[in-house]
C-alpha cells in the first residue's frame, strides 16, 4: 500500500464562457489528494491521510477518493471548512491559482493525531506541496516521515505554491532537511526555479542526490521528463496533445511513476537504488503517458491502467505508421 499525505480541496474553475465571471466548476483537487486518486485509479492499493472537513466539500472528497477505491482508513474529519482554489486558466491551459485556507481543514493534522504505527502493508509514503509548509500539518509530516524512512520508500514533491507558503526560504529549509529521509523526488522545472532561482535542473538534481534521494524526476512540460539517479540521465519526450489544461499533470505523473514501481516490484528502498536505464525510461514513458492524457481532460481526473497502455499503443501504432508512410515515400523517390 502507497500512503498519501496532505492537501485535499476544491478547485473553482474560472472560464472565459463563465456568466459574469463566476466559477463554473468546482473540482475535487489538491496535489497529494490527486496523487491518491491517480493510485486508486492505476488500479494500486493507496491510502489517504489528511483530515478533511465535516461540511459539504469535505464530504464530496471523501466520497472521491472511496470511489477511486483509496483507503479512508487514515482520514480524520474536522469542523474546519475546506480549502477553495480558484483556478484560472490561461490560453495555453496554464493554471493560476487563488487560495482560501486560513484555519481550513486539510492543514488541522497534528503530530499527535498521527497512527502510532504504520502496518507492513505500507511499502511507501508519499508527501508534498504545500503541506509541507503550513502548520500544523507540516510539522506532522514532517515527524512522520522521519519515524517511517528506512524500510519505506518516501517519495517527494515539493510542488511549490508561493501564495500558500507565504515564506518559501522556510519552505525550502524542510523539503531540504526532509531530504535525508527520501527515496524519490519528483519535482518540476518551475519548482526549481522557484526554490533555487536557477534553470540548472541537473546540478539541482544532484546535489539533492548527494543528500540521501536515489532517484530525482524533474518535469519539463512539453519537453518531457528527465531523471537523475547514480551516474545517470534520462531523458523523455512528452507526448503531444491537444491541451485543455495542465491541471493535475504532475501529480498524475508522480501517482504514475509510483504506480509503476509499484506494479513492477521495484517499490521498496533497495530497488528504487538499483533501478537501470531501460527500467527508468519505462517508468517516464508510462508515467508522461497519464500526465499526457490528464491534460485533455478538464481537471485533475486521471486515468486508469486500461487507459494509459491503450494510450501508449495508439501512440506506438501510430509512430509506425508515420515510419511506414516515410518509407514508403523514400521508396518511391529512389525508385
Amino acid at each position: 500500500m502507497i500512503l498519501v499525505c496532505g492537501e485535499a480541496l476544491i478547485d473553482l474553475f474560472i472560464g472565459a464562457d463563465s456568466p459574469a465571471g463566476l466559477p463554473a466548476e468546482a473540482v475535487a483537487g489538491g496535489s497529494p489528494f490527486n496523487v491518491a486518486i491517480g493510485l486508486g485509479r492505476l488500479g494500486r492499493s493507496a491510502a489517504f491521510l489528511s483530515t478533511l472537513s465535516e461540511d459539504a466539500f469535505g464530504t464530496f472528497l471523501t466520497n472521491r477518493l472511496m470511489e477511486a477505491g483509496v483507503s479512508s482508513t487514515y482520514l480524520r474529519r474536522c469542523v474546519n471548512r475546506t480549502t477553495l482554489s480558484v483556478v484560472a486558466t490561461s490560453a495555453t491551459g496554464e493554471p493560476h491559482y487563488s487560495f482560501y485556507a486560513e484555519e481550513s481543514a486539510d492543514r488541522a493534522l497534528k503530530p499527535d493525531a498521527l497512527p502510532s504505527e504504520l502496518p507492513a502493508e505500507v511499502s511507501a509514503i508519499a508527501a508534498g506541496s504545500y503541506a509541507l509548509g503550513v502548520e500544523p500539518i507540516a510539522s506532522a509530516i514532517e515527524t512522520l516521515l522521519r519515524r517511517e524512512a528506512g524500510p519505506r520508500v518516501i517519495s517527494l514533491d515539493p510542488n511549490v505554491r508561493p501564495r500558500v507558503l507565504g515564506d518559501v526560504g522556510a519552505f525550502r529549509q524542510r523539503f531540504e532537511r526532509l531530504l535525508a529521509h527520501a527515496t524519490i523526488i519528483k519535482a518540476s522545472d518551475e519548482d526549481i526555479e522557484l526554490l533555487y532561482s536557477t534553470r540548472d535542473l541537473v546540478s539541482v538534481a544532484r546535489v539533492w542526490l548527494a543528500q540521501g534521494p536515489k532517484l530525482v524526476i524533474v518535469t519539463r512540460g512539453a519537453d518531457g521528463p528527465l531523471a537523475v539517479f547514480g551516474n545517470s540521465i534520462v531523458e523523455r519526450p512528452a507526448p503531444q496533445v491537444d491541451v485543455v489544461d495542465t491541471v493535475g499533470a504532475g501529480d498524475t505523473f508522480h501517482a504514475a511513476i509510483l504506480g509503476w514501481l509499484d506494479a513492477g516490484g521495484f517499490l521498496t528502498p533497495q530497488c528504487v537504488a538499483q533501478l537501470n536505464d531501460d527500467q527508468v525510461t519505462a517508468a517516464l514513458d508510462f508515467a508522461a503517458a497519464a500526465a499526457a492524457i490528464v491534460c485533455t481532460r478538464r481537471g485533475a481526473n486521471p486515468p486508469t491502467w486500461d487507459e494509459v497502455m491503450d494510450f501508449v499503443a495508439m501512440r506506438a501504432s501510430q509512430a509506425g505508421l508515420q515510419a511506414l508512410d516515410s518509407g514508403t515515400h523514400d521508396a518511391k523517390r529512389s525508385a
